[in-house]
């Protein structure tokens, strides 16, 4: 049996791991006879070392191959994630749940790749299951979801089974604080492979490392953001209340800027409106913003986030094309029959 020891006290060590290395470590942690101890050793060696993108990139390569192929090929080429990694312990409202409906109203397929709340009241599956996604949805209903839709929601649970095995490390570590690898993977392993990628984390550094480990990776296109607060704090969003550092990768790896708010002609808004809460809070604020009474600094970020990943995708030349048309699908109306198409879809 492939022994985690040896790695782990080379990690204590300080020293980086090769990919194949990596590779061996990943697939033990995916095997339910290595001890749940060694697993957490290894873990928290690798975290205190601190990963290298490369060692984080060979580490997704081992959990895309264990996850479960919902068979959406046909729509990878052309779909983006929008996703955080979440962590960032700021309660923001759920800003890529929203962007996800107005990108799949503006006819760009989205894989959004997600789990229920972790560090947070409400998570991406936990405010999309209560606007009527079915998160228990099959790959055939997926499938269907797609051309019908325009978006599918990929639930991190019913894709990556080889995370079951190490769920109870993960809960143990994370109870005094500490954070693994695994706190970055998903928005690196979503099923769907979507060729294009706006992806939020909640350090400066964080989004320097993710947009290596997606160039790596292979992207097409994409952004690793984070919206700088204070004191080395962030939101794993682009947001119109913070200064954004944004690194590109792919076709946009010559990107590497801080944007704010005042760069697109939007107003810089107080975090206060970007803030969300539990499944029932965020429900009232999607209506609030449907109904023309959201938080401006709040609708202004959806904006800004659509028009962001409309340029990604190659839809437009420059990012400030897709602010007015986004914010016509969102307020327009078209966000709310989405909404019911999607209800209907779900019950059908």
């Amino acid at each position: 049996m492939f022994d985690l020891a040896t790695l782990s006290a080379r990690l204590t060590a300080g020293e980086d791991l090769g990919a194949a290395e990596v590779g061996d470590a990943a697939q033990a942690l995916a095997r339910p006879e290595v001890p749940d101890a060694a697993k957490a050793a290894f873990l928290t060696a690798f975290a205190d070392k601190g990963e290298t993108a490369a060692e984080v990139a060979a580490f997704a390569r081992v959990f895309r191959t264990l996850a479960i192929d919902p068979g959406l090929q046909a729509w990878e080429a052309e779909a983006i994630d929008v996703v955080g990694t979440g962590g960032d312990h700021m309660g923001g409202f759920n800003i890529s749940s929203l962007v996800t409906l107005v990108l799949a109203c503006a006819d760009v397929p989205v894989m959004k790749h997600g789990n229920r709340g972790i560090t947070s009241k409400c998570g991406s599956a936990d405010l999309l299951a209560a606007l009527g996604v079915d998160l228990a949805a099959p790959p055939e209903k997926l499938r269907r979801a797609m051309p019908e839709l325009g978006f599918v929601f990929l639930f991190a649970p019913n894709f990556h089974p080889a995370f079951k095995h190490v769920a109870a490390v993960r809960k143990a570590l994370a109870a005094p604080g500490r954070r693994t690898v695994f706190n970055f993977l998903g928005p690196l392993i979503n099923p769907g492979r979507p060729a294009h990628v706006l992806l939020g984390t909640f350090a400066e550094s964080w989004a320097d490392k993710l947009a290596a480990t997606l160039e790596s990776l292979g992207a097409r296109a994409g952004l690793a953001v984070v919206g700088a607060i204070e004191d080395g704090r962030g939101i794993d969003e682009l947001t119109t209340a913070t200064i954004n550092r944004v690194r590109g990768f792919g076709r946009l790896v010559a990107v590497d800027a801080h944007w704010q708010a005042g760069d697109f002609g939007l107003k810089q808004a107080p975090f206060s409106d970007i803030r969300g809460g539990d499944v029932p809070a965020n429900l009232a604020i999607v209506e609030a913003i449907l109904a023309g009474r959201g938080p401006k600094g709040l609708v202004d970020t959806i904006v800004l986030n659509t028009a962001v990943a409309l340029w990604i995708v190659g839809r437009n030349s420059c990012v400030q094309d897709g602010i007015e048309p986004a914010r016509e699908l969102l307020l327009g109306g078209a966000v709310r029959k989405k909404i019911a198409a999607v209800k209907e879809f779900y019950r059908s």
